[in-house]
């Protein structure tokens, strides 16, 4: 018989496979919603996350929309490395990391490599910090960076539509995310390449905070 590695969220099944590296990748995913959904003191937003001049650069998105791409290629300019994953907000709508080892999709092998940040040059931050720019973007071939800032109640609707558990907890995510957005800019754009579009989010970033930093 072949044996396979099968993993369950109840009675969901996640994989079914003999390669037992995927099997795990699946029983990560399956822990990581499951934290996301149950927290009570956290509230988890699809998001990628670095740390640039002391404050947060919140990347919302949902799965497979670029964002580790977007946090590598920032990573790489100097940004701090907190999540590629979720932001993690405490009710005073500060980000706390969730670095875990960024998921970067390789053309070369044609699947996803788990890439340590200090293979970047990048380090990951271990405090949490308060939220300073939200950037939600999305992909489209040769779109130009044109951003757009968002009212306080648009913007908290856009971290809505990314929050996990917005449905399970309401209150407590919109508190936390009015919490955010009173204190951040937050810009909605297109975007082209990632490349491109970490230069332009770090040029906003500088003409608001300076030069450089982390």
């Amino acid at each position: 018989m072949r044996r396979f590695n099968v993993v369950y969220f109840d009675a969901a099944r996640l994989a079914r496979t003999m390669d037992l590296e995927a099997a795990l990748d699946a029983l990560e995913l399956g822990l990581d919603f499951f934290v996301s959904t149950q927290a009570r003191q956290r509230v988890f937003v699809n998001a990628g996350v670095v740390a640039w001049n002391g404050k947060a650069v919140l990347l919302p998105g949902k799965k497979n929309t670029g964002k580790t791409s977007l946090v590598a290629e920032l990573v790489k300019s100097g940004a701090t490395y907190y999540s590629d994953e979720y932001a993690v907000l405490d009710a005073k709508g500060r980000v706390h990391p969730y670095s875990k080892l960024l998921g970067i999709h390789s053309q070369r092998a044609g699947e996803t490599v788990r890439t340590p940040v200090v293979d970047l040059g990048g380090t990951s931050g271990t405090k949490p910090i308060p939220v300073g720019l939200v950037v939600a973007s999305e992909y489209r071939k040769r779109s130009r960076w044109r951003a757009q800032e968002l009212s306080p109640g648009n913007a908290v609707l856009t971290l809505l539509a990314n929050t996990v558990a917005a449905r399970r907890h309401p209150e407590v995510a919109r508190a936390t995310l009015q919490r955010v957005v009173a204190k951040a800019t937050v810009l909605m754009s297109l975007r082209g390449e990632a490349k491109d579009t970490a230069g332009a989010i770090l040029q906003e970033l500088s003409s608001r905070d300076g030069p450089r930093g982390s």
